[in-house]
């Protein structure tokens, strides 16, 4: 990089490591650190390491520093808190050669630089709790500088706050704003409760292909790629649904997949290309029984994470108790609408969407003139955890006909704070009606609607080898660690933005 690009501290940082180096000390050691404590550790056990005087090894970043004279303070960082650290030129230096400490420390360590220390827990004339260093190592040199920020009577005043920077730049974000690891800690704390309560019933977690010759298991517009080796065109993962369905034909009683899928479609705070779902099915099961499981499963991912079923979404606390309110989604247009729209072909929807100011094109069948009426007016009215169930036929093109009215399907969506949370079926079995929904999506696909699902004869064909009655479930990850941390932004739930 030519030093014409440089700040000014990062060219006086580029010219501390070379002092460190001429100095005969590796700015990167290889070797590695033998830490035996963490912060929270030294936390939890101070009285009793204090009292014993027992070495403490930990390692971390300077994140301040306040250098007086012989002695100085330094505040380190690591995977769980922040300790004082408290450093004494005699004692690091006990020889005639000072060089460590007035060179070294004083001039050529930064805040950010990786550091490791060896001493002793002790408190300090304040009643701070520290660490007396006897012992300090230079881990890791930082030549650019970290963002400053500040914090007071336990509020942070941040300079790294623009949100694009924050989310490319993650890394930095977790360093200078500690706070948002808990999303990240949280995350995955919903994922492994999730999979202890999958794995306690006794089902199967598997993997399935993310490169896919047919995008199947969603109306959903795909990423295309090419296969060079065998010249065809591939596409990223919509769902997993097919191919997990096709494990329920080969035996499997219940089968689960926290899995990366693709949509080429826009983003906003709750959508992004990529994102995690998991889906489960479970053979000979309904969409009943689905319900009951997913308000047990979300129960008690709440329980986990905040010790209560109710849990704070912006303004509003969203109580996860079961059980859950249940509702058509025609009772809901109705409701909300004052609209029967029951047996309506696509013309009269088209009517009841201009008298409702819904704006609809000629692509739209009635599948999803349903679905812009209830999206328009119905779905942001759900703030409590509600089951809109039985969907019409046409919107649900891979779900078993409702038992008792052939023009609906056995689905339901959880709404949560006005948004779908998860997505569930009593699973289509009958090959021929499943090729006869396929082939209508084809005709939607003719007439110009590029989310509608492709004809995938092999997962047709396993059907004909008999799948057992089947309800399977999917729920989005992001979404759901939106809702348990109190996140507006499927950003700030991501590791990275995509």
């Amino acid at each position: 990089m030519n030093n014409l690009e440089l700040s000014e501290q990062e060219i006086i940082r580029r010219q501390s490591l070379e002092e460190l180096r001429k100095l005969g000390i590796d700015p990167y050691p290889a070797e590695s650190y033998p830490v035996n404590v963490t912060t929270a550790i030294i936390a939890n056990r101070f009285e009793e390491l204090s009292a014993s005087q027992e070495q403490v090894c930990l390692a971390g970043r300077i994140m301040t520093r306040r250098i007086m004279g012989s002695a100085s303070f330094f505040e380190m960082q690591d995977d769980k808190g922040k300790i004082q650290i408290y450093l004494k030129r005699d004692d690091v230096c006990p020889d005639e050669d000072k060089t460590l400490y007035n060179t070294v420390f004083k001039k050529l360590i930064d805040n950010g630089d990786i550091v490791g220390i060896k001493g002793f827990a002790f408190r300090t004339q304040t009643g701070e709790m520290s660490v007396h260093a006897k012992e300090i190592k230079l881990l890791s040199k930082s030549i650019r500088p970290l963002p400053t920020v500040k914090e007071k009577d336990g509020q942070f005043f941040d300079a790294f706050t623009d949100p694009e920077q924050r989310y490319r730049m993650r890394y930095v974000d977790l360093v200078v704003n500690p706070h948002v690891k808990e999303v990240f800690l949280k995350r995955a704390k919903i994922i492994n409760t999730m999979r202890e309560f999958f794995n306690s019933k006794g089902y199967l977690e598997v993997e399935t292909p993310i490169l896919q010759p047919i995008p199947g298991g969603a109306t959903a517009r795909p990423f295309v790629t090419h296969h060079n080796a065998l010249d065809m065109p591939l596409y990223l993962r919509i769902a997993n649904e097919l191919y997990l369905k096709r494990l329920i034909v080969g035996g499997f009683d219940g089968v689960y997949e926290f899995s990366k899928d693709f949509r080429n479609e826009g983003m906003d705070r709750t959508h992004n290309p990529e994102f995690t779902v998991m889906e489960i099915y479970v053979a000979y099961q309904d969409y009943f029984w689905m319900m009951d499981f997913t308000e047990e499963m979300l129960e008690r991912v709440a329980i986990a994470l905040h010790g209560t079923t109710k849990v704070q979404v912006g303004d509003k606390t969203i109580d996860f108790k079961r059980p859950f309110r249940r509702l058509t989604m025609l009772d809901a247009i109705k409701e909300y609408t004052g609209k029967n729209i029951s047996g309506m072909d696509e013309e009269n929807l088209r009517v009841v969407c201009k008298e409702l100011a819904i704006d609809v094109d000629e692509t739209m069948g009635k599948g999803k003139l349903i679905d812009a009426i209830f999206g328009e007016k119905c779905e942001g009215n759900f703030i409590q955890p509600t089951f809109i169930t039985d969907y019409p036929i046409e919107m649900s093109p891979l779900c078993k006909r409702h038992r008792s009215n052939p023009d609906l399907t056995e689905r339901f969506e959880l709404m949560v704070n006005g948004k779908e949370l998860c997505n569930a079926y009593s699973e289509l079995n009958d090959p021929i009606d499943q090729l006869e929904r396929f082939q209508d999506q084809l005709k939607l696909s003719e007439k110009g609607d590029d989310e509608a699902m492709f004809i995938d004869m092999d997962f047709v064909r396993s059907l004909e080898f008999g799948m057992p009655t089947c309800s399977g479930m999917g729920i989005g990850i992001d979404r759901l660690t939106m809702f348990m941390t109190n996140q507006a932004s499927i950003q700030d739930v991501l590791s990275f933005l995509r």
